[in-house]
């Protein structure tokens, strides 16, 4: 008999069906048991009757998380049984089979409830069954309905979606790398990425226009609750644009996503405000500001775009650095002082964020498609003409090759479902997330490798005492 899900069980009253998934509660009333069985759709009650003998019998010895399979009448419940706003709460299952396709050890928590009353070091560890609860069930499938949306709104758009490789080159311009040794050139690392910010610029210089990609990034930094060591990016780019062509193709995409797939949101206030950084920093304190008119709303949701960021800032030992990304273009009143590398502190970038009720959810730039003037982003950071060359030569002649003025924008997707969704950080949307501290207590990772390995490698290691 062919499988029937339990959302489909509506269309099936009267009629004999087989149903595969799980035993989710076991009631035993001695002359008959009843069972919740739930799949990837959905739940449902079942009753095992005394005349159905086998089934019972089968019945008494099943236990919560133990697979099965069941056939089964599908019935109308009673008036006085009927459990309004309930998911199948009109309908019942008269057991007729029970196969059990695998048994389960008592798990070692609730996977019914929320979960947040569990230590996450032991969520983390038995991870396959803290995915199995609800709450969690319904992240991911909204986690696969957000990114089909975005990846067909841009499709629309006409966005080609483009991988870009995860082997790259470690450059000092972000954060920490998380660095891979190559086994052929002995001494030589390649990095992984922490964006594709280059090779989306490259694709640029090939001629493409517009590319997407959902993509996996990474960054050696400290943890916090909206951070991973890995996370996902909406990653895009567009040529022959402006600052204002960025924005309203990815407020628009939001707009959507958010009013056909999160119908009980409301989002404060369309078209998204604008806020220049220098008054989010005197009226807020940072800049990424969370406007809502109601904080207690937990489905209000303030979009805010922030604009007109200070290209350059000090840093501790009194250098410049870049506050965004230094492949920015200035706004086009500031290119002069830029190839002048004069009133650096008052350059403005031609970046913007756009923060979610506290958070940064999304930022780009128009970027800096001349080489001459990229170069003098550098050489203001204080970077040698020989640095430039080592680490940037390859983007610089790229540029020369004959670029068009582009621009673009990332999501960070994990920090965007967290806040749709109302969870604390966004382990409760990575399907395999990492603890704070950046390991893996299901895997055991990281772990140690063997000698052999690192002497593949060509590695010693050496502890720090």
């Amino acid at each position: 008999m062919t499988r029937t899900y339990i959302n489909d069980l509506q269309n099936k009253v009267g009629e004999e069906v087989s149903i595969s998934g799980w035993i989710d509660v076991r009631r035993d009333q001695g002359k008959m048991v009843f069972l919740d069985l739930r799949d990837v759709k959905g739940k449902v009650q079942a009753v095992v009757l005394p005349m159905h003998t086998e089934a019972l019998e089968v019945a008494q010895r099943v236990r919560p998380e133990w697979v099965v399979r069941v056939s089964a009448k599908v019935n109308k419940r009673p008036e006085r049984n009927v459990k309004a706003g309930v998911p199948n709460g009109d309908i019942e299952l008269e057991v007729l089979g029970i196969e059990i396709l695998n048994e389960a050890e008592t798990p070692v928590f609730d996977v019914s409830s929320d979960g947040h009353e569990i230590g996450e070091e032991t969520r983390l560890k038995y991870r396959y069954l803290d995915l199995r609860r609800p709450r969690m069930q319904r992240n991911f499938r909204m986690r696969h309905d957000v990114l089909l949306h975005l990846r067909n709104f841009y499709a629309q758009h006409g966005f080609m979606e483009i991988e870009t490789p995860s082997l790259t080159k470690s450059t000092p311009e972000g954060s920490r790398d998380y660095v891979v040794p190559s086994r052929l050139d002995q001494g030589k690392f390649y990095a992984l990425p922490q964006s594709p910010q280059q090779y989306k610029q490259l694709l640029m210089a090939a001629g493409f226009e517009r590319y997407v990609q959902v993509a996996r990034c990474f960054r050696d930094e400290d943890t916090r609750g909206d951070r991973q060591p890995e996370f996902t990016q909406i990653d895009m780019e567009m040529s022959f644009v402006t600052e204002e062509d960025v924005m309203q193709i990815n407020e628009a995409l939001i707009i959507d996503m958010v009013t056909k797939l999160y119908p009980e949101k409301r989002i404060q206030q369309v078209p998204f405000p604008r806020i220049p950084y220098k008054e989010a920093m005197e009226k807020y304190g940072n800049d990424k500001p969370d406007i809502r008119e109601d904080k207690e709303d937990p489905n209000l949701l303030a979009f805010v775009w922030v604009v007109d960021f200070p290209f350059f800032e000090k840093t501790d030992t009194g250098a410049w650095t870049f506050t965004h990304n230094p492949f920015s273009a200035p706004k086009p009143e500031f290119m002069q002082d830029l190839m002048e590398k004069k009133n650096i502190e008052g350059i403005l970038a031609a970046q913007y964020d756009m923060a979610l009720n506290g958070f940064e959810i999304g930022g780009g730039s128009i970027r800096n498609h001349n080489p001459e003037a990229l170069k003098k982003v550098f050489e203001i950071m204080g970077h040698s003409l020989e640095g430039i060359e080592k680490n940037f030569g390859h983007m610089l002649t790229a540029l020369a090759s004959g670029t068009p003025p582009h621009g673009g924008l990332a999501f960070g997707f994990d920090r965007l479902m967290m806040i749709l969704h109302n969870e604390p950080n966004i382990r409760e949307v990575i399907a395999f997330a990492k603890t704070g501290e950046g390991r893996d207590p299901m895997m055991e990772s990281p772990s140690e490798i063997s000698h052999e390995q690192l002497q593949e490698l060509g590695i010693n290691i050496t502890k720090k005492k």
